[in-house]
Formats: C-alpha cells, structure tokens, sequence
C-alpha cells in the first residue's frame, strides 16, 4: 500500500470510534432527527469503510446533526444475504451489495460481470455512469431499493496459473480452474473450454498446493492477502471480469428524507465513491509490485482471442437473451460489440 493511502487508512482509524457506534458530529449533543444504519462484508480499514467514514461525517456536518449514520463493518450484521434482507425490510437503512450479490433480486445487475466485457477503467465508468447505470439502477428501483448514481469499486478479477502462462484463448483448453459458486463464471469458463470447479475460498490455497486445480481468479489484493503467490508461478492481467458495489437504501427509508438532506447524503456518498475508487486504483498498483517482488510472473493477454472464443462459443448470445436486448444494447454502447 503506498504511503498516502496508509496514511489515509491510519488517520481514519484512529479517528474511527468503536465499530458501530454512532458517527455524528463532534459537540452536538442532541438526537439525531434521522439515525440510518449502515452494514457491509468489509473490514474497518478497507478503502470502502475508510471512504463511508468520511462521508458519515460530512453527513453530520452538512445537516447540523440532523442525520447521524451508523456503520457496522465487517459482516456485524450478518452475511451479505442477511443484509440485502435487511434493507429491504428497513432494518438497515444502507447496505454495499457487489452487483453479483443484489444480481440474486435483481437479475441485470450481473450485467458488469459479463467475461470480457471491459477493456479497462475507462470503459467501465463510461457504462456504469452512463445509461447502463441508470438502466440497473431503474431496475433496483422497482424491487423497492434506492441505488446511489456512483458505483464503488469492487476490482477486476486476473487469472493466475502455475504450470504455464495465460496468453490467449487456446492457454484455457482443459485448465483446471477454481471459480466462485456463480452461473455466469461458471458458463463463461466453460465456454473457453476450460474446466472450471466451484469451490469455496477457503479450499483454494490447498487446492492449488495439492494440483486439485491449476489455476484461479481473483482481484489482485486477495490475491496478495491469501497468499495464492507461495502456490501460483503466473498471473495474466486479463480483467476477464470487473464488479463494483451499489451503495442501496432503503426506499421507503431514503423517500422519508427531506428533499435538502436528500441532496446532502447523496452528495456525500457519491463524492466518497468517487475517491473510493481512487483508492483501490492506487492499491493495485502497489499490490502488483508487491507481487512482482514476491516471484509472482505478470503478463497482459490481448482479450480479442477471448472474446472471440466467446462468442463463436454462444456465451454472449445466451447471456444477450438471459439479459434482454436493452440492457444488452447499453452495456454494447459502452464496449462495443460483443455478441
């Protein structure tokens, strides 16, 4: 982690108070006329709950301590399942789904995990921001869920192999490859002909030591974190899939909020997503020279023999007929053509 991020996480650290507890302005002694709660899977001092933080507190500020937010990282409140029930009931009035998490109410929220849809960051934002966003964001709307405009960043996921380099399509014919429990990861690397076995993460790192598999995915930091460089010799930087968060309300709890501190809470998640984002940029490109010094062998395969692979293979054009033609036809605009 480079210095000014470290310096971020410390100084929100230490200035955080018991996970939980209210964040509210500094000297206002009263009630909050609005106390919301806010859950999520991650710890206190990832960049998400670091950035939250801030925004709490600039929450408190704006509205003179009208509305105070409550933050319980780290699966407090149970597991991501437990929460997205929890929103939606109004016993939480926040939550930070992944989109592949709310995609199990939501079903187009998945669209972002779509294999090899992005080319990088730039793509990303430009569909996320833009008129897919607001298509998935219509859509959580109607489940009775208010979803914030910006996205928070979640990663790409890269590819890591220990028998040999991923360069191209042809390097996934018969790879043994551990793969989260999710259809559309599933499909997608049956579709390149790999053979993928869904396993829980806790299983991975013996896996790989013992050749179960051959190979994995996931975003660079879970990688460093778990150590997967001890049992892999190889990572492809082949943002085959990129997810982010949806910061969700509450509806009936968000609709409740006066129109003026409507603005302000949006505002001030919004703004924090953005330099969340920023965050996890900057981590990523430490934790790859991290990588890199600990033996790890970075290569960036073009994604063309991929998607191509993809294609004539039928993935997208089932995933286009799972998706609908509109969403489909917007996630295309951003990328270009896929199916």
């Amino acid at each position: 982690m480079n210095q000014l991020s470290r310096r971020t996480m410390l100084k929100a650290f230490a200035a955080a108070p018991a996970a939980g507890a209210l964040i509210g302005m500094p000297g206002i002694a009263r009630a909050a006329e609005f106390e919301l709660k806010y859950g999520n899977n991650l710890p206190l001092t990832h960049p998400l709950n670091v950035r939250a933080q801030e925004a709490a507190e600039r929450i408190a500020r704006e509205s003179n301590g009208r509305v105070s937010v409550q933050i319980f990282p780290n699966n407090q409140l149970g597991g991501d399942t437990d929460m997205l029930s929890q929103v939606r009931s109004g016993g939480i009035t926040f939550f930070t789904p992944s989109a592949l998490v709310i995609a199990t109410l939501v079903p187009v929220a998945a669209i972002n995990a779509v294999g090899f849809a992005f080319s990088d960051y730039g793509q990303v934002w430009a569909a996320m921001d833009g008129k897919l966003g607001a298509h998935v964001r219509g859509a959580i709307a109607k489940v009775g869920l208010h979803a914030f405009e910006k996205m928070w960043d979640n990663g790409f996921r890269q590819m890591t192999s220990s028998g040999k380099p991923i360069e191209s399509a042809a390097d996934m014919n018969g790879l043994k490859i551990r793969v989260p429990v999710s259809p559309l990861s599933i499909a997608m690397f049956k579709a390149l002909s790999a053979a993928p076995a869904s396993l829980q993460f806790s299983e991975v790192y013996s896996s790989l030591q013992t050749r179960i598999v051959d190979a994995q995915e996931n975003p660079l930091p879970i990688i460093q974190v778990a150590k997967l460089y001890e049992v892999q010799k190889y990572c492809a930087l082949s943002n085959h899939i990129w997810d982010g968060f949806w910061f969700i309300a509450n509806g009936r709890a968000w609709n409740g909020l006066p129109p003026d501190l409507q603005k302000i809470v949006a505002g001030a998640i919004n703004d924090a997503g953005m330099a969340q984002r920023e965050d996890i940029k900057a981590l990523n490109q430490s934790v790859q020279k991290d990588l890199e010094s600990k033996g790890l062998a970075f290569n960036k395969p073009n994604p063309d023999s991929f998607r191509a692979k993809l294609r004539d293979s039928g993935f997208y054009s089932e995933w286009k007929g799972r998706f609908g033609d509109e969403a489909w036809g917007l996630l295309e605009g951003a990328v270009g053509k896929l199916a």
